[in-house]
């Protein structure tokens, strides 16, 4: 595993630089070959924010030299003093989840608190009304709500974005593939994708050739790890066997400029964050 050994070969080098994190950034943001800006969804770390100080928490995060955040809602006393606290330390609410509703009162409660917290993407973590086995009707449904809040989305100076899972890749009984039918059948100017890696790569599917095919409807990407082994459980990235080098790549030459680092179910969220952050701020593209 390429990727793997890289990692262990950087983790010395990683561990220089996390003691000097303002140095360490500046030095990626001036490099081409670098990821510029790496973040963070905020429900790795939700048992460290919710048991510990908030602030505490976010701060070491940047320390790491993560400068995004992924969440749906302000912490603290309210949207203004948690956005003045984000600026202060470099962090910077870039998406957060929105509500996937027929209701659009409650859609548009959920835009409030987006709005609120200045974030750029609204993201629809299931854009289903059902499980797997999707059918032929749940993907025309869908579509169509998506479209329908990414009107809404776009009026309120929000970009749209849907996040995938591995169901979308599997096709119905009629033969469709609903990945392939939702960013077909949404208008790409008001409907975008969160590519979730992992996920992406769970359901069959070659994440390289995933981007390759929709280029220009991926503004946000989820890193995330596959562990090895039949189960094919999480890890963090940089510790299973999914090669971001050769991804990332991809990525870079779209121009996509928003990552976030997830590992779901994580029982070490700031571990897995700090391990993440030299792992991807070591790579070279």
């Amino acid at each position: 595993m390429l990727n793997r050994r890289r990692f262990i070969q950087t983790l010395t080098a990683g561990t220089a630089a996390a003691i000097l994190p303002g140095a360490f950034i500046a030095c990626n943001v001036n490099h081409p070959g670098k990821l510029e800006n790496i973040g963070f969804i905020s429900g790795i770390i939700g048992r460290e924010l919710r048991e510990e100080n908030w602030k505490d928490v976010l701060l070491k995060t940047t320390e790491m030299g993560y400068t995004e955040i992924e969440t749906g809602n302000y912490m603290g006393e309210s949207a203004q003093s948690f956005l003045e606290f984000c600026k202060d330390i470099g962090l910077k609410p870039i998406a957060g989840g929105g509500s996937f509703s027929r209701d659009m009162e409650e859609v548009n409660r959920s835009l409030d608190r987006l709005n609120a917290i200045e974030v750029q993407y609204a993201v629809m973590y299931w854009p289903w009304f059902g499980g797997a086995p999707l059918s032929g009707d749940n993907c025309k449904e869908s579509a169509e709500l998506l479209n329908s809040i990414g009107e809404v989305c776009n009026e309120r100076g929000l970009t749209l974005c849907w996040h995938n899972h591995d169901l979308e890749f599997h096709a119905t009984e009629e033969g469709i593939v609903p990945f392939d039918y939702l960013m077909e059948n949404t208008d790409s100017k008001l409907v975008k994708c969160e590519l979730d890696i992992y996920w992406t790569r769970k359901g069959g599917a070659d994440p390289i050739e995933t981007l390759k095919k929709y280029r220009g409807r991926y503004p946000l990407i989820h890193v995330k790890d596959m562990a090895p082994g039949p189960d094919q459980d999480f890890a963090c990235p940089g510790s299973g066997i999914i090669d971001f080098q050769e991804v990332l790549s991809e990525t870079l030459s779209q121009d996509i400029k928003h990552y976030f680092v997830e590992k779901d179910n994580a029982t070490d969220g700031m571990g897995c964050l700090e391990s993440a952050a030299m792992y991807l701020k070591s790579l070279n593209f």
